[in-house]
C-alpha cells in the first residue's frame, strides 16, 4: 500500500508533470473507482490543473476555478504515468485499470488497480474536506505542529496497542502498515505495547523515530518519477516484508505476525526482549 512517503513523491512528480496543463478527458473504467455523483467528472475537463497536495494517504488535484479530483490508492492502487494515451477509449472489465486522466497536447495517466479487492477510490467534489476519508484525518506527522507535546497527547489516555494507534488515520495521517513497523522497530518498541503505558522516555523515543523514519523514506524517494517509487519503498525497508531474513541492526532473525487480512513483521532481540511473539490465528499474543 502506498503511504506517506510515496504519496508525498507522487504529489511532487505530478506537481511538476499536470501544473499549469489542461484536463481533457477523464474517463472511469471500473465501476467501483468513482465514489461521487456531483459534480460529475466531466466537470473537470477543460479546467487547468493549479494545484496537487497530498492529505495523509490522499491525493488531490485542483483545478482552476473548478472542482478536485481525490484519489486514495488503497492497498492495491497505482498511479502509472504516461507522456502517450493510447488514442481508443480503454475497456471496461480488461484489466486492472480503473480511470484514465488525459491531458489536452497528450500525455496522462492511468489509475489502476491489482486484484480481485476493487477499494482504489476517486472522488470530484467542491472542497477537499468533502471526502469523509480526508475529514476525518488527524494531523499530518509532517506538520510543524506536529510536536512533541501535540504527539504524547494523541497518545494520553490510549487503551490500545501502540501498532495500531499508529495506523489510526483519525489519530494520525499517513502512517500504515508499513510504516508504522519501521518506526516501531526504530524505537525498540513491542508493536504490542499498550499506548498509554508508554513512559516519558519511551514517548520521546517514538516521536524521534516517527519522525526520522518518515523524513528518510520521503527524502529517498523524492525525485523519482512514479514507475520507480514502489521498488524504492521495498529497498529502503528494514523488517516489513523482511520475514526470515537477519535484522539489520542485531542480526537476529525477523519474525511475523499474522491476521485475517494483513501482517506485521519486527525482531524479537530489538523490541521484544527477545520473546517472539505468537501467531494471533494460533494463538493469543504473548505481552
Amino acid at each position: 500500500m502506498p503511504e506517506l512517503p510515496e504519496v508525498e513523491a507522487l504529489a511532487g512528480f505530478l506537481t511538476g508533470h499536470l501544473v499549469g496543463r489542461t484536463v481533457e478527458r477523464v474517463l472511469p473504467v471500473a465501476v467501483s473507482v468513482l465514489k461521487t455523483y456531483d459534480p460529475p467528472l466531466t466537470a473537470l475537463e477543460g479546467r487547468e490543473v493549479t494545484g496537487v497536495r497530498r492529505h495523509g494517504k490522499f491525493l488531490a488535484l485542483s483545478t482552476g476555478g473548478g472542482p478536485h479530483l481525490v484519489v486514495h490508492l488503497a492497498r492495491a492502487g497505482w498511479l502509472r504515468w504516461q507522456e502517450t494515451l493510447p488514442d481508443a477509449p480503454p475497456r471496461p472489465g480488461k484489466g486492472p485499470l480503473a480511470l484514465r486522466v488525459r491531458l489536452a497536447g497528450g500525455g496522462g495517466f492511468d489509475l489502476t488497480e491489482a486484484g480481485t479487492q476493487k477499494r482504489l477510490a476517486a472522488y470530484c467534489v467542491h472542497d477537499v474536506s468533502d471526502v469523509p476519508g480526508v475529514a476525518r484525518l488527524g494531523p499530518d506527522p509532517l506538520s510543524p505542529d506536529f510536536t512533541p507535546d501535540a504527539f504524547a497527547g494523541l497518545l494520553r489516555g490510549e487503551r490500545r496497542q501502540i501498532k495500531g494507534v499508529l495506523r489510526d488515520q483519525g489519530v494520525i495521517a499517513g502512517i500504515g502498515n508499513a510504516y508504522s513497523d519501521e518506526i516501531l522497530h526504530a524505537a525498540r518498541m513491542s508493536p504490542f505495547k499498550l499506548a498509554a503505558s508508554l513512559t516519558e522516555d519511551e514517548t520521546a523515543a517514538l516521536y524521534g523515530a516517527l519522525r526520522t523514519v518518515l523524513h528518510e523514506a520521503v527524502e529517498r524517494a523524492r525525485g523519482h518519477a512514479a514507475g520507480e517509487l514502489k521498488a524504492e519503498k521495498k529497498s529502503g525497508l528494514r523488517v516489513h516484508g523482511r520475514t526470515g531474513q537477519p535484522c539489520p541492526v542485531c542480526g537476529d532473525t525477523v519474525r511475523e505476525v499474522s491476521f485475517s487480512d494483513s501482517s506485521l513483521q519486527y525482531c524479537p532481540t530489538c523490541q521484544t526482549g527477545g520473546k517472539p511473539l505468537a501467531d494471533r490465528r494460533l494463538s493469543r499474543l504473548l505481552k
